[in-house]
Parts: C-alpha cells; structure tokens; sequence
C-alpha cells in the first residue's frame, strides 16, 4: 500500500471495482488519521441498524453520511467507525479503509476491518448482491495482503454486548469460510472509540 497519506490511500483502493470512494459519497474529512501495522487479524461483521437499507446510490449516499455524521458529532469519534461499509445497491462504500484503526469493535479496534451492512438484519437476509460485495472485499483484502490469510470472521455481537449484526445476518455468517464460533483474541490491549 502506498505510504500511510490518507489521500494515497483513497485512491489505492479504487482498484477495486463497485468502491465508492470517499470522496464520491461526500465524506468530511476525519478528525484523525490513526493507522495500525496488518495485515488484519479479524474481520468483524456489523449491521447499521439505523439508518436502515438503502436501495440505490442516493439513498446509500444518505445512509453514509448520517453514520458519519452521527459519529464524528454525537460520539465524537475521529470519523465514520467501520472500515467499509456495503449499501443495498450492491457497492462498498469506504469508511477508514484497510489498517486504519476503528471505531467498531473495542480491544479490535487496532488489528480488524470492520463492514457494516446498512439496514437492520435482525429478522431478514441481507440481499445476494450484499452479501457478494461483503465476500468480494474480504477476497480482495487477502489478495492484497490487508487481511491474513488465516484470518478469523467474527460478528460484532461476538466481541461486545449487542444484538448486532442482527440475528439473520449473523446466522448467515455463521456458514462463512473463517467464522469462529468463540472469538480467541485480545482480552487486553483495551481500544477505545475514537
């Protein structure tokens, strides 16, 4: 990857197609650039709950910049939490991207990437084109060395007392290559949200 400036970075990963860069979903610029040593241990698996789905490139566009919003402003994080985001029109949307440390996850913060899928998964299956964006990225980080090999899948509820990413996405990611039923990692090194 291309040296650790936060402008380099953006454009690195428009080799991947159907990634809507940051600056195409009109992203504000965050407050802080944090980067971590990968590849990454851990992919960890979220749903927005709110917003929820979105079904074209607008409504996702939205759907970005409310999370943001609601990140940076009323939680004062450096920037959107996830490293990638996956809208119902099929695309990745990039929140902090690959090795940048996150605010998804506490104690995981600093060794995953985080996908979000907007909408609220509890009782329904996020569509196909969702969850082949999610598998196409994850396929890609490996390839590229952002994410080991040997890499572990975890849902959010796994590593924090929540019901994401809802009930039907989890059990979905359950049949997932890499899923661990018992996350086996950091129990210190405590990361909080920023």
């Amino acid at each position: 990857m291309p040296g650790t400036d936060f402008a380099a970075r953006v454009l690195y990963f428009s080799a991947l197609s159907d990634i809507v860069s940051r600056c195409d979903w009109g992203a504000a610029p965050p407050k802080l650039v944090e980067t971590f040593n990968g590849p990454s241990q851990f992919v960890i698996i979220h749903h927005s709950y709110i917003p929820g789905e979105c079904h074209d490139s607008a409504e996702c566009i939205k759907a970005m910049q409310s999370m943001q919003d609601f990140h940076q402003n009323d939680r004062g994080w450096n920037d959107i939490g996830y490293s990638f985001a996956v809208g119902g029109d099929g695309n990745i949307y990039m929140g902090r991207g690959f090795s940048v440390i996150g605010a998804h996850a506490p104690r995981y913060n600093d060794k995953s990437v985080g996908i979000c899928l907007i909408g609220d998964w509890r009782e329904k299956l996020p569509p196909e084109k969702m969850l082949r964006a999610v598998r196409k990225l994850i396929q890609y980080g490996v390839e590229e060395g952002h994410i080991e090999r040997n890499y572990t899948l975890l849902g959010h509820r796994q590593v924090r007392d929540t019901e994401c990413p809802g009930q039907r996405l989890f059990d979905e990611i359950t049949t997932w290559p890499h899923f661990s039923p018992r996350p086996s990692g950091p129990n210190d090194n405590y990361k909080a949200f920023r």
